[in-house]
Order: C-alpha cells, then structure tokens, then sequence
C-alpha cells in the first residue's frame, strides 16, 4: 500500500524507528551515521536509567546482556500513553504485564517482583491528598473504624519479592505467601513491613467495610479460625492496631 504521508512526516518515523531499533531499520537518508549514534544512545540511554533506578533488584539478577535485551524490547515496541519521565516505569511495569513474550531468562517471580519495586516509586510521587477532618487520631480502634492512610498498601505476594536479590534466588513457589504492607511515613519515606495473615486479613476487612469497627473485625477473625479464645485474638490484633498508627499506617477512627 502507499504511503501518502508528507514527506516531513515520513522522515520523522524513518528518524524514531531508527532510535528505538537500529539494528533492523535503515538509517534516515541524507543523515550523517555519526549523529545518528548520538541519538540512539541518549534516547536509550535515558530510558535505561529510568527503568534501572526502579527496578534495581531486576537489574542485578538478569546478565547485562539479557537486561539490555529486555529493555531494548521494551523500547521497540511499547507505545508510552504518558509523555511525563516518572511515569516510564509504570509503562515498563505494564509492558511486563501485558506485552512482554516470556523469556527462557525470566524468573516466574519477575511480575511480582517487579510491582513490588515499582511501587516504592508510586507512593513516593504519590500526590494522595489525606483529609483528616473527620478523623480522630486519639479515637478508641476497638470500639470505632479504624482508618488506614492512602499512602499504605497491603499486598500478598507469591514469592517473597522482599527478600529476593542476587544472592537469594528463589526457584521454586513457596507453600506460603509472603505478606507486606508498604506505606509512605511521616517524614515521607517510603518503607516495607512483613506482616502475617492474620494482620493481612485484619487490613483487608477495614478496607472492605468503612463501617466495621476494630473490635468487629478482630472477631470476624477469630470465627474464621476457630478459635475458642476471640478475647486473646482482640487483645493481641488491639497490639497490632495501635501499632500501626504509631507507623502512620493507620491515621485513626472515624469519627
């Protein structure tokens, strides 16, 4: 089929092809080769380090040569929807998630791993407004709805992505997943926190029901355990609750 571009316009996809993949498109006619060289490696050079100061743990475990080949991939063919540099590796996260052929070289833990890096980033930049107006931080957690901060998140993972690193490789899935909250404190640094399933599952009921109280939740608890003893269960997820506040994981009760 013709192609009926402008020629202006023809020029500039021969110039953004040859950045993203040299190695399989010509040079734009009537460029110098030595220009040309300059492009690609500060196109892709840019894009690397946006990808590798997020994704750093990634980084280590993969050879050079099959990183570079993974982020290389990422920049043939992704199609950005966001022309702001913080938001490269969201769209490298999604290009994981969604587009990337798996690799003899890819871990089975890499998506997991992956969002977990990444979100250090999102609750770093995050612009998350926290309204406290109709929070009471010195409110009873038992008797009220304790209220967790926007900028904390609870997640369960497969793996233990916390942990994983270039010295501790896991290669196989574990029996038990691995259960982390990661939140921005009051000073605005960005931490991990390991948490058991039971603390899981007491965020999880708070996020679900903006109504439940801390008490409510503690029982719900001890039923789906069975336990003979919900007032131990109480006593120790109340530990927990003021815990959490004292962390700036929790902000309070509503009021």
């Amino acid at each position: 089929m013709p192609d009926h571009r402008p020629d202006f316009i023809q020029k500039q996809f021969e110039f953004t092809a040859n950045i993203r993949d040299p190695d399989n498109t010509q040079t734009p006619a009537g460029i110098e080769e030595r220009r040309m060289d300059i492009y690609r490696e500060l196109f892709y050079n840019n894009i690397e380090g946006f990808i590798s100061s997020t994704f750093p743990v990634i980084k280590t475990i993969y050879s050079e040569d099959h990183w570079h080949k993974m982020v290389r991939d990422f920049f043939i063919k992704h199609r950005c929807q966001t022309p702001y540099f913080l938001e490269i590796s969201r769209e490298f996260l999604g290009y994981l998630q969604n587009e990337r052929t798996p690799q003899a070289e890819d871990p089975d833990f890499l998506l997991e791993l992956a969002h977990y890096e990444w979100l250090e980033l999102a609750l770093m930049i995050s612009d998350e407004d926290i309204n406290i107006d109709s929070i009471n931080p010195n409110g009873d957690l038992l008797t009220k709805h304790p209220v967790m901060s926007p900028l904390a998140i609870s997640l369960s993972y497969r793996y233990p992505v916390h942990k994983i690193g270039p010295d501790f490789i896991p290669d196989s899935c574990p029996d038990t997943a691995s259960h982390l909250l990661v939140y921005r404190n009051r000073k605005d640094k960005v931490e991990f926190m390991e948490v058991n399933a039971v603390t899981a599952r007491l965020i999880q009921l708070l996020n679900e029901d903006e109504q439940i109280s801390g008490s409510q939740a503690l029982q719900q608890i001890a039923s789906e355990l069975h336990s003979q003893n919900a007032e131990v269960i109480i006593a120790a997820g109340l530990q927990t609750l003021e815990q959490l506040q004292q962390q700036g994981i929790l902000l309070g009760v509503n009021e």
